[in-house]
């Protein structure tokens, strides 16, 4: 992919923005700027997408050798700024430093200790954040290259390297751009942003040992003020939940397929229809309980790694491959399984 092509991945969805710059002056004057702005500063972002073409289970704590740089933007949007924090060196005292260097060091973690992947490639990519990006920027991204996060507006939203959950979808659109490249439209690029979803749960289920009932299933908690009547951006096992604020509107995600929303904007809803996967991704992890990682989370990246995926995959081929995927590992007819199929028709998708 050249880098004319690169495909930059953001967190928050645009309509949000586009609803908190149109009906949040009132109540949110500097949000309601920060997000006109913010939008603006993505416009480029939204074109290029559109060019864009088994070890063992390990503890919480268990060690894996990432390298980590963090740079600061300094309130600029340049990247990738002055590098102040190198893997190995001693904390900063800047939070938004610190925490993406914690946040990268537990998504390595997952990723090495569940799937035996060694970053990003699977061949020890570095892995390098900017943080300080912008003034009062509104999102986090990934750009094929680097995590990206802003500070935010401070009456919306707090700084992005607050949510874990946050670096670790970022960070998967890395592994899925590696592996299934899974196109950014339409259904397709809703999977992409489902599998994001995934692995970041996973990597914050990962780190604090949570086992599927413990598990919020919340993707960005914490990124919102006090200020906001919401929980965070996305709720997988029950979208459509997570925020309901007289500025931001109720959360539009559907959650079952019959609802599925056709729209030009968001690049055909990716940010809108994952809500319908994550639910049968959810659901088949809380009726199987204990660690998502060593089942649900097992099916879902050898589908990703399989080779089988095609670029523009639907919902119904991608239900078909995890069915698949889990009877490879786990045998056909198995528990898991079952409960995979389960997932997919509580949500109304039919495999392929």
């Amino acid at each position: 992919m050249t880098s004319t092509q690169r495909v930059t991945h953001a967190i928050v969805p645009p309509y949000l923005l586009a609803r908190i710059a149109e009906a949040g002056s009132y109540r949110f004057p500097i949000a309601a700027d920060a997000a006109r702005r913010s939008l603006l500063r993505d416009e480029p972002v939204r074109e290029q997408r559109l060019l864009g073409d088994r070890p063992p289970s390990a503890l919480p704590d268990a060690a894996s050798s990432p390298d980590r740089r963090i740079s600061d933007a300094g309130g600029r949007a340049t990247l990738p700024g002055k590098l102040v924090r190198r893997e190995g060196q001693p904390a900063t005292g800047d939070d938004a430093v610190d925490e993406a260097y914690d946040g990268l060091g537990d998504t390595h973690r997952m990723f090495d200790r569940v799937f035996g992947r060694d970053s990003i490639d699977g061949e020890g990519m570095p892995l390098e954040a900017t943080v300080h990006y912008g003034d009062r920027y509104d999102n986090a991204f990934w750009d094929g290259e680097r995590m990206v996060f802003g500070d935010g507006d401070g009456e919306v939203f707090t700084g992005f390297t607050n949510s874990l959950s946050v670096i670790g979808h970022e960070l998967a659109h890395g592994v899925t751009e590696r592996t299934a490249n899974l196109r950014y439209q339409g259904q397709s690029g809703a999977l992409n942003e489902h599998v994001s979803d995934v692995f970041g749960a996973l990597v914050e289920q990962y780190a604090l040992g949570q086992d599927a009932e413990a598990a919020t299933w919340l993707i960005g908690e914490d990124i919102f003020t006090p200020e906001v009547q919401g929980r965070a951006l996305r709720d997988m096992l029950h979208p459509g939940t997570a925020y309901d604020d007289d500025v931001l509107g109720a959360d539009p995600q559907p959650a079952r397929f019959r609802d599925f929303i056709t729209t030009e904007e968001d690049n055909g809803g990716v940010h809108l229809n994952s809500g319908i996967p994550n639910r049968a991704f959810a659901l088949a992890a809380t009726e199987l309980g204990g660690f998502v990682w060593e089942h649900v989370g097992r099916i879902w990246y050898d589908t990703l790694t399989s080779g089988r995926l095609g670029t523009d995959a639907t919902f119904a081929e991608f239900a078909a491959e995890t069915l698949r995927s889990a009877g490879t590992r786990f045998g056909e007819g198995s528990r898991e399984q079952q409960a995979v199929r389960h997932g997919w028709e509580e949500v109304g998708v039919e495999p392929e």
